[in-house]
């Protein structure tokens, strides 16, 4: 535990959820107010030619049943859309729509914006060692990496 008593985990959620908070306000700032953060959960586990229903529940550790529910909400908005899968014509594909691809931009520009901030607070030299550690830590918790 760190003196402050916050596990490393909880020190790592808390800037992420900075950070998520962030980009749903630019969103909603350019007209995208009809996307949750249970839904963006979802949305940024599709790979750029789709990703299967199942996978995505499985990497955004939800239910079969919830992914589908978000993934009809986001459908009906315009965010994202099914397609079959190429390689399985009984399968179907998620992938990003038009109004998803319009939001892509925005959302970069705030992460851009946020680890820029975070870059000014800890430095050029402690940013790119966090980076590096971060990333060291994903290649032993993220399998889907």
């Amino acid at each position: 535990m760190a003196e402050d008593g916050l596990n490393t985990g909880l020190l790592l959620y808390i800037p992420y959820r900075w950070l998520e908070n962030r980009v749903i306000d630019a969103l909603v700032r350019a007209g995208y107010d009809d996307i949750t953060t249970a839904q963006m959960k979802i949305v940024q586990r599709i790979g750029p030619d789709g990703t299967r229903l199942t996978d995505l529940a499985e990497q955004a550790q939800v239910t079969k049943q919830t992914a589908g529910f978000l993934v009809d909400q986001l459908e009906k908005a315009g965010w994202v859309e099914r397609v079959p899968d190429p390689t399985d014509k009984r399968a179907r594909l998620v992938r990003i729509a038009a109004r998803g691809r319009e939001a892509l931009p925005i959302t970069a520009a705030a992460v851009a914006e946020v680890e820029a901030e975070w870059e000014a607070h800890l430095g050029k030299r402690h940013m790119a060692q966090l980076r590096q550690l971060l990333g060291r830590l994903r290649d032993v918790t993220d399998p889907y990496a």
